[in-house]
């Protein structure tokens, strides 16, 4: 048990680090991109990733979370069989693109989504082709040689990105950058464990554990996709270009906290929980709890500080025809709490195999931003809409938080403390920005 905790906190602090040294990266890159592009082109490629990234998720089988969950995660057999999934998926991924293409233009009445969608789907075919030494490092929560490997990656798609956008400011830039990216990840995923090499298989048993585990899965990310991207769905067509892009930039900032729980949860917390599945309920619950107190401290404080001074930020970093992002950034920071709450505890569901518990706040999340977030932008405008997104996602807490109480690992009590501690690191973070002589964030709305 103790090589376990050892492993967590090794790979904790991997992620972290990684994780610190990702934002430099992409902190870094978007100062000098936004001084090369226009917030337009920021606009367009969050609309193409809209449709790429619900592709990814509308054909999600579970694969990577079936290797760290299951017995024959070792096995290479199963390995294949995965990794032949894998590369049909991606396959299919760029098909859909294709498919996808001119609907996506004549809705939103933007041609060039006509040659962007297919062009950058083709990264779905060489991500396909990924080791799967990837999904075993996870699942020994080897986090170190992840961690090296997706930072090149950023590295390649950030050095091509911004040559590109010296010679061709416009959105190829980002889709050069983002190919290069793909190639050197899928090349350098098969230099991870050199004796452990992919080939085209079909094990009967393998394929029906993959399947048997991942269908809820299949379910939750297909639904996930409307939550997590029905904001820039809704907004691409109620807002202009430019001001998505604008979002982007806020959205990026806020988000911040949340990226660092998930990057967690689904690196750490959730291998380390697999491993402790078979734990009485109560143990478990227990070191759910003691080695979330921490976790849940840091953040409350980091959040605090970016509610308080996200504005602040945008106004230091960003060109003049970004500082509306300022405003916005206080507001989405404020509903990362929440998320970041369940994604601390959800890894324990599906470490027990319990995945059925995420679709029904899927949907009810997606009911609330679809309805709300056009009714409360036609009645209250931009300023509303923001703070529909904070908020929408509300119900896949409500919904974590049954499933934990149905297994025996609820933590609302945790919950409710940790929340009482970010409001006092809150009201010390205003009131320090207030006797600065900056008001409150709030200030700028009116």
């Amino acid at each position: 048990m103790s090589s376990i905790k050892q492993l967590a906190i090794r790979g904790a602090a991997w992620t972290f680090a990684a994780y610190g040294m990702s934002m430099i990266l992409r902190l870094g890159s978007n100062l000098i991109l936004t001084r090369l592009l226009l917030p337009e082109v920021y606009g367009l490629i969050a609309l193409v990733y809209v449709f790429i990234i619900g592709l990814n998720l509308f054909s999600d089988v579970g694969i990577g979370p079936s290797i760290i969950q299951n017995k024959r995660g070792d096995d290479p057999d199963f390995l294949n069989t995965a990794w032949t999934i894998q590369v049909i998926r991606g396959i299919c991924l760029w098909i859909g693109s294709v498919l996808l293409a001119w609907p996506a233009a004549k809705f939103y009445e933007e041609p060039r989504l006509l040659l962007l969608l297919p062009v950058v789907g083709l990264n779905a075919i060489i991500s396909g082709f990924n080791s799967t030494a990837l999904f075993t490092l996870n699942r020994q929560v080897t986090i170190g040689k992840l961690a090296v490997y997706e930072l090149a990656g950023q590295v390649t798609s950030i050095s091509v990105t911004i040559i590109s956008a010296y010679f061709n400011p416009t959105v190829w830039a980002m889709v050069i950058g983002g190919f290069a990216s793909a190639l050197v990840q899928m090349v350098w995923s098969h230099r991870l464990i050199p004796d452990q090499t992919n080939r085209f298989t079909w094990d009967t048993d393998a394929l029906k554990n993959i399947f048997s585990f991942g269908k809820w899965i299949f379910v939750s990310t297909a639904l996930y996709f409307f939550v997590s991207q029905s904001d820039r769905m809704i907004l691409g067509k109620l807002i202009s270009l430019e001001m998505l892009g604008i979002y982007g930039i806020a959205f990026t900032l806020a988000d911040i906290p949340r990226q660092v729980i998930l990057a967690l949860s689904n690196k750490v917390i959730f291998p380390s929980f697999a491993k402790l599945a078979d734990l009485p309920r109560e143990t478990f619950r227990a070191k759910i709890l003691k080695n979330r107190r921490l976790l849940l401290v840091g953040l409350a404080l980091g959040l605090s500080l970016l509610i308080g001074f996200g504005d602040r930020l945008v106004f230091i970093l960003y060109k003049s025809n970004y500082h509306e992002a300022g405003w916005m950034v206080p507001i989405i920071a404020l509903g990362i709490w929440h998320t970041t709450l369940y994604c601390t505890t959800s890894p324990a569901l599906l470490a027990l195999g319990k995945s059925h518990y995420q679709p029904p706040g899927y949907i009810l999340t997606f009911v609330a931003i679809s309805i709300g977030l056009p009714l409360v932008f036609f009645q209250f405008g931009i300023v509303g809409a923001m703070f529909v997104i904070a908020f929408y996602d509300l119900p896949i807490y409500a919904v974590n938080m049954y499933g934990l109480w149905r297994e025996g690992l609820i933590c609302l009590e945790q919950d409710i403390v940790a929340t009482v501690l970010l409001l006092e690191f809150l009201g010390c973070v205003l009131l320090a920005r207030y006797i600065l002589g900056w008001g409150l964030p709030i200030d700028q709305i009116f």
